[in-house]
């Protein structure tokens, strides 16, 4: 299964250079010719393999680990009192997840860096705890792993600052299936008692329960479910279920579920029409007297919001042609260590780690030898709704809380990847059970399609129009991952260009999340189909960045591009004028920064005790891309003060080992009282030749628009950062490179010569399978 290095097949390719012709042995599958002639393939080549410096110590606990760990904390000993998920109730004390603690940095260094053995791993697990007497969402830290009899179960607390560790009040844990159940008799109760008049106004929508054959309409939530812990509330609005997300009704139910009793559970009221009813009696009222009638009806065939082929959108000119792809027709020029997920490329080295919560992280990033950022990796990716209606206005979540890591799925080669990439399995655990995403990760070296660079410089006169010419071909390596939360599909890229640069980009595509429509409601959204309005909301997705330029000792230098007034005695006529000019300093104490208007400054991260041959600064410049946003609402009471990490582009701190993350997975239900508050982060120590952390943000406010049916498009909804050398070098990292192109004019008999480096073009044919042939099921061993 792991990994897929060749293409999986659905036809021939042609080149110019050789073209591939039909073998007489054919194969009927979906109508198309599956075997061909082998011989000079290209793309059969795996990726070579490596042996890691040292073992990949943030990978994440093994299925044995999770195994173990499981069975400590069920072992009556422990004295922990649990229930199995599968038989709990609101009332018991359950494992909900088990993950791995994140590494403490401190003690990583000394292992990867010298000869001391690997530092101690560590399970991080939660545990819902409803049979407290004061119930709460408890997260222990489990280890040293393996277990053996010095493993210890402590509360995880060090790593959260909002003054309850790693407690959480009940009323602010996660809404698991557990949770759901409890709530459940009491939404069937009031639903199936007005479920005549819901059909009436809905084309026959009715609820009577989930598992009730009469039930034709589905109940869909939202996040945060309480403000402080205090209390727990329910904002849910009903759908048909051909495609939920976009086929919203006219009608929510506001409950309060606060506490571990449901018989204490009651419903708030109903909104319908832009109006509020806090009784059945009252609703009822109004739909008697006719005025509830929806002035749009919501389609029930779901057919438009499929991603197939909508035949009657017609047929594009030569579109029956396979379209332009990216092959790596020369071999993979990357190599891969696949057990401890180490990763070679033109002078890249790094190590790929994966956790439940955050997905996709990199650590001991280097360039030419030399470390460039100890950790790279997303700490969250928030998205904030407006709306005229109880679940759009609500909205804020946490996507972290929905587990990004375990949300990354299996990968379409060919379409989702380029044919002949490599293809990663990766794993999370659920309960004493290890899942295995089959091809969830995609490794592969690009032609970024421009040059590195290039110049033609010379003799105008010449019939050439130039005297030399140099091209650098522009390539990089990808690593590629797509998380699919629920409605939307993230896909992630850390693209390692051969200058030395590393950028990093998210796309959105996927289905919104939709609200019913209503003329009056423009200001939050259009229509986008019969009833359905496109919600305004703003994705804010954040990444931690732990620079080490060279070594830990690093500054954080703002050079601002200022225009000052001046006189130059060789222009004597001008008198005083206007020029540009730069201004530097150095960012003295932790702070909170966004980009100056008309991005008239320029941020990187340099070791002042480093210079290069020309006596500057070595450093790395944080290079804004496309979609460089931040949070625009501040004071949200769905988002007041669990979202801090989002409301400033750029935010510099000291490493400490106690703040790992910007945010907690918990917190989405704290908006008042965090677990996890980020703007404690900021306590004005020196940031001068520390060890630094850069946080940055960038995402999308989604105007949302027809064209986002049936789903939002990676064209558009894009977002990106480069993480630039900045005098790290005496000059540009392209002159080692072979491929390229130095062509030069005999200046006597006017002809071309030209130098490849020794670096032949590929001659060969291309086979590429179907993919779709050989996807991989999920495992649950």
């Amino acid at each position: 299964m792991e990994p897929i290095t060749v293409g999986i097949v659905a036809g021939l390719i042609q080149l110019a250079v050789a073209s591939c012709t039909f073998s007489n042995e054919w194969s009927k599958s979906n109508n198309r010719c599956l075997k061909h002639r082998l011989e000079d393939v290209c793309l059969a080549e795996p990726v070579p393999g490596i042996n890691a410096p040292k073992i990949n110590i943030w990978a994440g606990i093994s299925a044995e680990e999770n195994l173990a760990v499981w069975e400590l904390l069920h072992d009556p000993a422990t004295g922990l009192n649990l229930t199995y998920p599968d038989n709990a109730t609101i009332t018991d004390n359950y494992v909900f997840w088990i993950d791995a603690l994140p590494m403490n940095k401190s003690a990583v260094l000394v292992y990867i860096d010298g000869d001391n053995p690997p530092p101690p791993k560590y399970a991080r697990v939660i545990i819902f705890e409803g049979g407290r007497e004061d119930p709460r969402s408890q997260e222990y830290m489990v280890g040293p792993l393996p277990v053996s009899s010095g493993t210890t179960v402590k509360p995880l607390d060090y790593i959260y600052n909002g003054g309850m560790g790693g407690s959480v009040p009940f009323n602010a844990r996660t809404f698991d299936d557990v949770r759901e159940k409890a709530v459940e008799p009491l939404i069937t109760s009031v639903m199936s008692s007005i479920a005549h008049m819901t059909s009436n106004l809905f084309q026959g929508g009715m609820y009577y329960g989930k598992e009730d054959n009469r039930t034709t309409i589905m109940a869909t939530y939202t996040d945060p479910v309480s403000f402080d812990g205090e209390q727990a509330f329910l904002n849910i609005m009903f759908r048909f279920p051909t495609n939920p997300f976009m086929t919203p009704l006219d009608f929510f139910l506001l409950i309060d579920w606060t506490g571990t009793d449901p018989s204490t559970y009651f419903v708030k009221g109903f909104v319908t029409k832009e109006r509020f009813f806090s009784t059945v009696e009252e609703l009822m009222l109004a739909f008697e007297a006719g005025e509830l009638k929806q002035e749009f009806d919501q389609t029930r065939d779901g057919s438009w919001t499929l991603l197939d082929r909508k035949t009657e959108m017609g047929t594009r000119e030569l579109d029956e042609k396979f379209s332009g792809t990216l092959l790596e027709l020369g071999g993979k020029r990357y190599k891969l260590d696949k057990k401890q997920r180490y990763v070679e490329y033109m002078g890249w080295s790094f190590y790929i780690a994966h956790s439940r919560s955050l997905g996709l992280m990199f650590f001991d990033i280097k360039f030419k030898g030399e470390r460039v950022l100890y950790e790279l990796s997303l700490q969250e990716a928030l998205a904030q709704y407006g709306g005229n209606q109880p679940l759009a206005a609500s909205s804020a979540f946490h996507d972290s809380h929905y587990s990004l890591g375990a949300s990354l799925g299996t990968l379409l080669e060919g379409y989702d990847c380029p044919f002949g990439s490599t293809l990663l399995n990766l794993t999370y655990h659920e309960g004493n059970h290890t899942i295995i995403n089959p091809d969830s990760l995609c490794i592969f070296e690009t032609d970024i399609g421009f040059p590195l660079s290039r110049h033609r410089s010379g003799d105008k006169e010449s019939r050439w129009g130039f005297t030399n010419l140099g091209v650098v071909k522009g390539n990089a390596l990808i690593t590629r991952a797509v998380a699919t939360v629920d409605n939307y599909d993230y896909m992630f890229d850390y693209i390692f260009h051969v200058d030395g640069s590393l950028e990093i980009s998210v796309r959105a595509s996927g289905y919104l999340q939709s609200s019913p429509y209503y003329k009056t409601q423009k200001k939050w959204g259009p229509r986008i189909q019969q009833g359905t309005q496109g919600s305004l909301h703003s994705h804010i997705l954040t990444w931690k960045a732990d620079f080490d330029i060279v070594d830990s000792a690093n500054s954080f230098e703002i050079s601002k591009l200022v225009v000052a007034k001046q006189s130059q005695p060789w222009f004597p006529e001008l008198g005083v004028f206007e020029q540009i000019e730069v201004e530097t300093s150095f960012l003295k104490k932790e702070d909170r920064l966004n980009y100056e208007p008309n991005h008239q400054a320029m941020y990187c991260v340099v070791n002042r005790e480093k210079k290069n041959a020309w006596g500057e600064n070595r450093g790395y410049r944080i290079v804004p891309g496309r979609s460089n946003i931040h949070l625009p609402i501040f004071n949200s009471p769905f988002s007041h003060r669990n979202s801090e990490f989002a409301k400033q582009h750029l935010a510099v701190t000291r490493q400490h080992d106690n703040e790992p993350l910007a945010n907690s997975v918990q917190n989405t239900n704290l908006p008042w009282k965090p677990q996890q508050d980020f703007s404690k982060f900021f306590d004005d120590e020196s940031l001068d030749q520390e060890d630094l952390v850069v946080w940055m943000n960038m995402g999308m406010h989604h105007f949302t628009r027809s064209e986002d049916v049936p789903v939002t498009l990676y064209s558009e909804a894009y977002a990106s950062m480069v993480l630039a050398p900045h005098n790290f070098f005496d000059r540009a990292q392209d002159g080692d490179l072979m491929n390229r192109r130095w062509v030069v004019v005999d200046q006597e008999s006017e002809k071309l010569d030209f130098e490849d480096y020794g670096v032949e073009l590929p001659q060969c044919k291309i086979r590429i399978e179907e993919p779709a042939l050989e996807l991989n099921p999920i495992l649950n061993v």
